[in-house]
């Protein structure tokens, strides 16, 4: 074959390869998000109230993606092992981190070292629940109401102690809050965890902590704990008849911790809409929502704008708690 000859057929073959490689990219463009499991990092052992919520919403988020959607647990840090897991893996919205308020809203204030920068490394997708504490007593201890307590600790300054999972954890800065907001001198016991912390609150060995719904109210109903309070602004839809610290004698007490998804920096705004608006629709699922009030959860759902002005403030919030009580870690 002569020159002349070839020189259709190159002619030919050079429109199907572009042809080819347009269709190959319009295919790409096609794919709808995600082309793979989904996995979400969550940085505490199973069982938690975060693994807990996780895995709630994973099986309905994936029939609403048409993907797998894995939890992966990597406990330890304070999230930061979980959170350095998800910068780690391609930003492409398939690896989602479980972000909390000691991430994000505590950490930065304690931690100047940290392994990555919560306000530009990590892009916030949705809050899924508010999560306020309740204020837990041994049943032993002679309160009945949050007053009760506030009078009982001003008569025995610095005798009644308060437990949490660690120094500088939301449970510890609750106890800070309350410790300012009423006036009242009650002493600090930092565990590794809150099964230990929680284990001595029971025993008697300390007088009180603050604790999640979802795992503190078997030991409400058993008449091991006494719950005081719900320490939120407003009372919790799943507990109607417990009152908030506020209605009770201590004012602007809300030290209401939170958990939302987050992604890694450099994911496509499209997938960061997709997974927000899919997480919303199964928070409004009616056995969901009342799955999460139940556990005393609050469901949100905000767009990655509303969570980003919510993480914004709640930042500026404990900032201002750490400071006034002179909290630094160890």
């Amino acid at each position: 074959m002569n020159r002349l000859s070839l020189r259709p057929f190159l002619a030919l073959a050079s429109v199907l390869g572009v042809a080819a490689a347009l269709q190959a990219t319009a295919v790409r463009a096609a794919d709808p998000f995600p082309s793979k499991p989904v996995r979400i990092v969550v940085g505490f052992s199973p069982g938690g109230s975060n693994d807990i919520v996780a895995r709630l919403i994973a099986p309905k988020l994936a029939d609403a993606l048409g993907q797998p959607v894995v939890i992966d647990n990597r406990p330890g840090a304070g999230g930061n092992i979980a959170a350095s897991a998800v910068l780690s893996a391609p930003p492409d919205g398939t690896t989602l981190l479980m972000c909390t308020t000691g991430t994000l809203s505590i950490q930065p204030h304690l931690i100047k070292s940290l392994p990555f920068n919560p306000e530009t490394d990590l892009l916030p997708v949705t809050q899924i629940a508010n999560a306020p504490y309740l204020l837990l007593v041994n049943a032993a201890l002679p309160v009945k109401t949050v007053g009760e307590l506030v009078q009982y600790a001003r008569q025995r300054p610095g005798e009644l102690n308060f437990a949490s999972s660690g120094n500088g954890t939301g449970g510890h800065l609750a106890g800070e809050m309350l410790k300012s907001r009423a006036g009242i001198d009650i002493v600090h016991i930092a565990y590794k965890g809150t099964g230990s912390a929680m284990a001595d609150v029971l025993s008697g060995q300390v007088s009180m902590i603050f604790d999640q719904p979802v795992s503190s109210m078997p030991n409400v109903r058993s008449g091991k704990l006494r719950l005081l309070a719900v320490a939120s602004a407003r009372r919790l839809p799943g507990f109607p008849d417990v009152p908030t610290a506020s209605e009770t004698g201590v004012p602007n007490f809300d030290p209401v911790t939170w958990t939302g998804l987050c992604a890694a920096k450099g994911t496509p705004p499209a997938a960061i809409a997709r997974v927000q608006q899919e997480v919303a629709k199964v928070l409004a699922m009616p056995e969901i929502a009342q799955r999460l009030v139940q556990d005393g959860l609050e469901p949100v759902g905000s767009t990655p704008r509303q969570f980003r002005e919510f993480l914004v403030a709640d930042k500026q919030k404990w900032g201002r708690v750490i400071q006034d009580a002179g909290v630094k870690l160890d």
